[in-house]
């Protein structure tokens, strides 16, 4: 089963700002659950004059209790309660051409629910040709317009579909083609297993397209906290904001320091 979801709109910053704060966006006071960002790799290309970045989130995040409620006991093992997941993180920038391409994707629980989120941030454009002659000017004011596609698929019980298919007389020939066995020598099947992964999966997919509705709120709301200390005190008020959220969340001495401060079983001073 697949779900998409797409939405558009606009920052009211130029482009060369949006993308610098897309890079500086963790910590902000609407993304308390990222606990740390690693540049994986990074290059510019000087043919293309295109930066590539590949980044890794950790983020805390537990799957729904709605989705738990939906799978059998034991399926996650350990997972469902390490209370943390990976995101994978890919971009482009063409800063002369004047736009942004990202693709985040889960690492974590693929089998039940794989998201893959695509954007594009490009400067608006006049009669479908993007503006790339902009003065010294120009760049200090405009918009930037983004377009967010998100791919849902849930494969969830597909493996046992498959066994189960093949119990039931399902076989497949040489040529591709399925072959069903009569029906007196196919064991019977009770009517729970004819929908029950079809719907779970078509569940599983509605939950997470309303999180990720959410989420979209959330961060273009953490977006714009960056721009406007952009815009206010440039790339020193970013940084110090970051630092202030940082503590706010974490403390003086970080979240790394209460993990290992918690791995030693030390208590944190009140």
């Amino acid at each position: 089963m697949v779900k998409f979801y797409e939405s558009s709109f606009s920052y009211d910053y130029p482009f060369p700002a949006v993308s610098l704060a897309y890079f500086l966006r963790y910590p902000n006071p609407y993304a308390k659950h990222v606990l740390s960002t690693d540049v994986i790799d990074r290059h510019f290309d000087s043919d293309s004059q295109r930066l590539y970045t590949t980044r890794l989130h950790l983020k805390r995040s537990k799957l729904p209790p709605t989705v738990l409620k939906l799978l059998p006991k034991g399926i996650l093992g350990s997972n469902s309660d390490s209370g943390q997941s990976y995101i994978l993180e890919k971009s482009v920038v063409d800063v002369q051409e004047g736009w942004m391409t990202t693709e985040t994707r889960n690492l974590e629980w693929t089998g039940i629910l794989s998201v893959v989120e695509k954007q594009s941030y490009h400067r608006p454009t006049r009669d479908g040709v993007s503006d790339r002659g902009r003065t010294s000017n120009d760049s200090q004011t405009g918009t930037t317009d983004v377009k967010t596609s998100t791919t849902f698929v849930s494969r969830f019980g597909q493996g046992g579909l498959r066994t189960a298919r093949r119990r039931a007389g399902v076989v497949h020939t040489d040529k591709g083609s399925e072959l069903e066995v009569p029906d007196d020598v196919q064991p019977k099947r009770g009517f729970f297993s004819t929908w029950s992964t079809s719907s779970l999966q078509r569940t599983i997919e509605a939950i997470g397209m309303r999180r990720t509705r959410e989420a979209l709120l959330k961060s273009k709301d953490g977006m714009n906290v960056v721009l406007s200390r952009m815009r206010s005190g440039g790339l020193v008020e970013v940084l110090e904001g970051m630092r202030k959220d940082r503590e706010a969340m974490y403390g003086p001495e970080g979240p790394w320091r209460r993990t290992w401060k918690q791995g030693k079983g030390i208590e944190d001073d009140e």
